[in-house]
């Protein structure tokens, strides 16, 4: 393992205390919103080819390949059928002795993925995608996963504050057949939050054959009390993926599959193909919550309305906003979150625009959902403001330099090539560190940087400060080709001296091309 455990300047802050996402007041949030994604040519006109051209020429875009441009074979047009919106069950849980139990099977099966040809999937608890997990701040919870997958898995909780052993990162890889039960106590907010795998070189394999689930965070807040939270009814979650699929049926997830022929890059919306079905939903309250959750292995999806009008944005990543943000997009690199509510009088049709995210992949725009306008209550106003954030006064942040690079067709983290533990860069920081990290992408490729364990502030964005939405609290974003974020972060809560959290590129055949480090938090 290649250590790195001297920061650039500064000195970290020791101090322990309970998880909070606070610092030192610099300045409020504004009620503006940054557009970031353009329009995409309209419904399944897939141009399958640049991703996100970055601050530079996409031509330097590395020596190894570049991004290539899509055989024009897929399907183009308006949608002909509809459906209705699938909504993941929930998973209910069993509470003993104070401790709530959830059971999940990792496991296979088959399913659908493009219309009339049947792929092989994986699902938990099913045969694609996973159950709603339901978590309450305050709570204990025990998970017994069992892995029937037939090779290792891991089960990582995305955007947990939760401590490193219970992580689910590849330390703590489980063999078919074993049960692995992690138990902590849930410290985070109310947010969306999802699990998928994490063990090494499988990621992407095992992702986008279908193991992904969403995970909901209560907490007794009075924001939480005045949003929609009627799991199903007025609380909705929309898990997008947009895949690589041949016309066997056969889900691609790495280099030599994206290269391959015959390829399809449908977007499923909760499980089901969107390429030419529409999907509805009967909105019986005037006012509907969605849950945005970007399960995409590499693409960028940017919700808005085909109206052209407004949503309301309450959340990022890692929970609510200072105040709702009036916006009329939100764009999801992968991995991201969003949630947002709809007061409506008249039906809604929701577009997804699809922008590749890696060599090859998805482009258009979809008309997925028509929400009919059905209810006929009148909901209080939202809170005037949804929570306090402090935004952090980095003056005296230890500094550190995360750099994003490429060698040959292996990514890299701080020039390590991060596909074994041993391999891979360290960062070793100690219980309560105050930190400011520039991520520096040093290549001509989109990624979307996550952090284990802990929310960040973003502090830069590609040399501007943020405003309107990117002022809350995030563990996953967007680094465009030779660009840079600054993020703030406080390390809270959990130390280990023998197992450790990931930092790593979301764009999972990235981080199963190696751009992966760890991260240590030690007692100060």
């Amino acid at each position: 393992m290649t250590h790195s455990t001297e920061p650039t300047s500064g000195s970290g802050r020791h101090s322990k205390g309970a998880h909070a996402r606070s610092g030192q007041r610099k300045d409020e949030h504004s009620k503006e919103s940054r557009g970031r994604g353009g329009k995409g040519v309209h419904r399944r006109k897939f141009l399958g080819g640049m991703a996100g051209a970055g601050l530079a020429a996409v031509g330097a875009a590395g020596a190894a390949f570049s991004l290539l441009p899509d055989a024009g074979r897929n399907k183009a047009g308006a949608a002909t059928n509809t459906a209705t919106l699938s909504v993941p069950d929930l998973l209910e849980g069993t509470t003993s002795d104070g401790t709530t139990t959830f059971t999940l099977e990792a496991q296979t099966g088959s399913a659908e993925v493009i219309s009339g040809v049947t792929s092989t999937t994986a699902g938990y608890n099913q045969s694609f995608l996973g159950p709603t997990m339901k978590w309450t701040k305050g709570d204990t919870v025990l998970l017994n996963i069992t892995n029937s997958l037939g090779e290792d898995t891991t089960v990582h909780f995305h955007g947990a504050h939760v401590p490193p052993k219970m992580d689910g990162g590849p330390q703590v890889a489980f063999a078919d057949g074993e049960t692995w039960s992690p138990t902590f106590e849930v410290l985070d907010e109310a947010m969306t939050l999802w699990y998928h795998p994490h063990a090494l070189g499988t990621t992407a394999k095992q992702a986008v054959h279908g193991l992904a689930g969403l995970i909901i965070v209560e907490d007794d807040d009075t924001t939480s009390a005045a949003l929609p939270s009627d799991y199903g009814t007025d609380d909705i979650p929309l898990i997008f993926q947009c895949l690589a699929v041949d016309d066997s049926g056969d889900i691609k997830y790495d280099l030599s599959g994206y290269l391959g022929g015959n390829l399809n890059f449908p977007l499923l919306v909760n499980g089901t193909n969107v390429d030419d079905t529409t999907l509805t939903f009967s909105a019986t309250r005037t006012r509907t919550r969605f849950r945005l959750l970007n399960a995409s292995p590499s693409d960028i999806i940017t919700i808005q309305r085909s109206d052209g009008g407004t949503m309301t944005q309450v959340a990022t990543d890692q929970g609510y906003l200072a105040e709702a943000a009036d916006v009329t997009e939100i764009r999801l690199v992968a991995g991201a979150r969003a949630e947002m509510v709809m007061d409506l009088s008249a039906d809604v049709t929701l577009q997804a625009v699809v922008t590749t995210g890696w060599v090859r992949g998805g482009s258009g725009t979809y008309d997925f959902l028509t929400v009919t306008a059905s209810g006929t209550d009148t909901p209080d106003d939202l809170p005037g403001s949804l929570r306090t954030i402090d935004r952090y006064d980095t003056s005296d942040f230890t500094a550190r330099t995360i750099t994003l690079g490429q060698s040959g067709l292996n990514m890299t983290i701080n020039g390590s090539v991060g596909t074994t533990m041993d391999a891979m860069a360290m960062i070793s920081t100690t219980l309560g560190a105050k930190e400011i990290w520039t991520i520096t992408n040093a290549t001509q490729l989109e990624h979307s940087f996550h952090l284990h364990d802990v929310p960040y502030q973003l502090i830069e964005i590609n040399g501007a400060e943020p405003t309107g939405v990117e002022l809350g609290w995030y563990d996953t974003y967007e680094v465009v080709g030779g660009g840079s974020i600054k993020i703030a972060m406080e390390f809270t809560d959990f130390t280990d001296d023998t197992y450790m959290y990931m930092l790593h590129c979301h764009l999972l055949q990235h981080e199963d091309e190696g751009m992966m480090a760890s991260l240590m938090v030690t007692e100060s």
